[in-house]
């Protein structure tokens, strides 16, 4: 099988494009759990995230303002990139139709939720392990606690280890696993 120049180089393009905007997404998604949750992050870290996602959701602001305590401009931001990187990505290939364009935006957004919940319960697992009273430990814990509540109330620790972490996994993976099954077995 031969690989052709163009192809190599559509496929970088496609690889730089998809992660800057998983990068964005996945800091708009932050930006939106924290204020969800009353996470206030530490001044460095949400200075970083505040400058980077600033020029996408202080202009959304002005039409998604901020309901129930929820912060739908970033939210809506991180729709917005995934669409757009996805629009981008397709836009070589006339033969995709707007559904198509949407339903793999819908999954982009699926995974940059799913796999994020899971980064961070990776990181609130080592840090428990390693150092768990690191200056960081207690914001990815109440970031992670929502997720993880549910499961703790089911599954009881066993010998003093949370095994909840283990099912909020299970259950994340479960969660992709069913939203590509849809689009996919759709298309």
């Amino acid at each position: 099988m031969q690989i052709s120049g163009e192809s190599v180089i559509h496929s970088i393009f496609n690889l730089v494009i998809d992660t800057v905007a998983s990068i964005l997404a996945g800091l708009l998604l932050i930006r939106f759990w924290m204020q969800a949750v009353h996470v206030r992050p530490p001044f460095s870290l949400g200075q970083f995230i505040f400058r980077l996602t600033d020029w996408l959701v202080l202009p959304l602001r002005k039409v998604l303002p901020g309901v129930g305590g929820y912060d739908w401009a970033s939210l809506s931001g991180a729709c917005l990139v995934l669409l757009i990187s996805i629009a981008v990505q397709l836009g070589v290939r006339s033969s995709f139709v707007i559904s198509t364009w949407l339903m793999l935006s819908l999954l982009a957004l699926i995974h940059a939720v799913a796999y994020g919940l899971i980064g961070l319960i990776i990181l609130e697992v080592i840090l428990s392990w390693v150092n768990p009273n690191a200056p960081i430990a207690p914001i990815v814990r109440a970031l992670t606690d929502p997720l993880l509540r549910p499961f703790r109330r089911l599954v009881p620790s066993i010998g003093g280890i949370d095994l909840s972490p283990i099912f909020a996994f299970l259950a994340l993976r479960i969660l992709v696993f069913v939203a590509e099954s849809l689009v996919y077995g759709v298309y």
